[in-house]
């Protein structure tokens, strides 16, 4: 009797080395792609951080609220005051401009730097090494000298402004200065610089004005 053919049994998978099979391969792909993403994001999260110090900080939140001053001063004497001397108007709206302008990137570098907005402590320029109340910041107008302003009209409430407004500048350029010799990050520094140059222009416009009332 011949000899019958073997029964076919039910095939064995074929067990292919790792690197064979292209199933692995693909898996690897999307691990090293998680881990990729993991770490770009990791990368990126600190990069959105840049590097600064608290002359940083501590110049932009200050120079925030000193900026606010200077912009209501410079308001009410565009919208305020009768018979106003059209050099000072025309300061007064390139102060608002200007300084407007640069509180939204000073509110732009502290968000990036995780830090707040604004000094809420009711201190400053402890960043300068001579701490005191913030309504006391170099250049700030008290509000005494305010409240004259404000009742003052003509001729006067032009020669408080340019007063107020070149001390109030003076007082911006010295914080700007330090600024500039001690902050670490690049975009501050630039951004004091900056500062230098447009309120130390705009003093000897002011004193200009200030001159010809006198």
């Amino acid at each position: 009797m011949p000899d019958q053919p073997e029964t076919l049994t039910e095939a064995q998978p074929t067990v292919l080395p790792w690197w064979q099979n292209p199933l692995n391969f693909i898996a690897l792909g999307v691990a090293m792609l998680i881990f990729g993403v993991g770490i770009g994001y990791y990368a990126g999260h600190k990069a959105a951080t840049p590097a600064h110090n608290a002359v940083d900080e501590g110049f932009l939140q200050d120079m925030r609220y000193h900026h606010d001053q200077a912009v209501a001063m410079a308001y009410y004497y565009r919208t305020s005051v009768d018979d106003p001397v059209p050099l000072l108007t025309v300061l007064a709206e390139e102060i608002l401009l200007s300084q407007q302008l640069e509180s939204g990137r000073m509110v732009q570098m502290l968000r990036s730097f995780g830090v707040s907005e604004v000094n809420d402590s009711g201190r400053s320029m402890g960043w300068m090494g001579h701490e005191m109340a913030i309504e006391d910041m170099d250049g700030l107008a008290s509000q005494s000298e305010l409240d004259a302003f404000a009742a003052a009209s003509g001729d006067d409430a032009s020669r408080i402004f340019a007063t107020l407004m070149i001390q109030h500048h003076q007082g911006g350029v010295s914080m700007a200065t330090y600024a500039v010799d001690h902050a670490s990050n690049r975009a501050v520094i630039n951004l004091a610089q900056s500062m230098i140059k447009g309120q130390s222009g705009e003093i000897i416009e002011l004193q200009k004005v200030l001159d010809s009332l006198s």
